[in-house]
């Protein structure tokens, strides 16, 4: 069967359903008005959609890690005041290591960034995937919802959370002190964020990411590695601001800009979207400087 094709104008319409102010209604709508009929809508949505059952590269019960379901002390307020989230490390290394925070994207805390943070473990490095929702009770299974609830968080809570964390890490016993971040979409802006707010932080990668404000820029402390998508306009639009400002804060920051990857090009149960070159990478050039800035 013939896959059906699908246009920029279609991602670009699903990028306005997933982060800006289309409803689900208008979505299918502006679909069914690109590919022609609704049946072909109804084959294109879940392409371009993230498939959970592909979510799994690395299976939960590999041997060669560790993980558990922990909370830790966040900012409060909150239903307990506490985060929730993934902890997940090597197997077999009875020394510490450095340890790197893997933030989701407006999905909240799902299969996929449970996934990934194993692929990180698998690195060599402790890696904690928090659940930033864990304020209003934490990832619902509807990614509908989720992206409503992510909506509702206090900005200024969600990056103290973020600060609570990177402590956390910082005096874990598995870890060595040496902390960094990862973020994917929401969870890139939440790095930005995050490297503004914290001087313990020593590392932050952003995919896809929104910019810090340029005001809060002399406060990063953190390396910066900064992935973005070559068609991913909206994103885009503030990469020179924050470059500029970077540059005038002297700040350790590298930019690299896929051609041709579309927004969330890293995620590999998103069809339509994942790139496996732009991904692979990137991941690459992730991994060597986490080794470098936590080694």
């Amino acid at each position: 069967m013939t896959a059906p094709a699908i246009t920029q104008a279609m991602i670009d319409a699903y990028d306005e359903y997933t982060h800006l102010t289309l409803d689900r209604r208008g979505f299918m709508e502006k679909l069914t008005r690109l590919a022609g009929s609704g049946a072909a809508a109804a084959a294109i949505a879940p392409l371009l959609a993230a498939n959970p059952a592909a979510a799994e590269i690395v299976p939960a019960d590999d041997a060669r890690l560790k993980g558990e379901d922990i909370t830790w002390p966040g900012s409060g307020p909150g239903s307990t005041g506490d985060m929730m989230g993934y902890l997940v490390r090597p197997a077999d290394t009875s020394g510490k290591l450095a340890t790197v925070i893997v933030i989701h994207e407006n999905r909240g805390l799902n299969a996929h960034i449970r996934d990934v943070a194993r692929r990180v473990a698998l690195e060599g490095f402790v890696a904690l995937a928090p659940d930033y929702l864990s304020p209003l009770g934490g990832t619902p299974a509807d990614e509908d919802k989720a992206r409503e609830m992510i909506g509702q968080l206090d900005p200024a809570q969600t990056v103290a959370n973020g600060v609570a964390t990177v402590n956390f890490l910082k005096a874990d016993k598995l870890g060595t002190g040496k902390v960094g971040a990862m973020g994917f979409c929401w969870g890139g802006g939440a790095v930005n964020d995050l490297a503004a707010a914290s001087p313990d932080l020593a590392a932050g990668v952003a995919y896809y990411g929104r910019q810090a404000d340029a005001a809060k820029v002399p406060g990063i402390q953190a390396a910066l590695l900064l992935h973005y998508a070559g068609q991913d306009e909206r994103i885009n639009a503030g990469i020179e601001a924050y470059k500029a400002a970077l540059e005038a804060a002297g700040k350790d920051f590298t930019i690299y800009v896929y051609d041709g990857a579309q927004h969330a090009f890293n995620n590999d149960s998103s069809a339509a979207r994942y790139d496996k070159e732009a991904a692979d990478l990137a991941w690459g050039r992730t991994i060597a400087f986490f080794k470098d800035k936590l080694g």
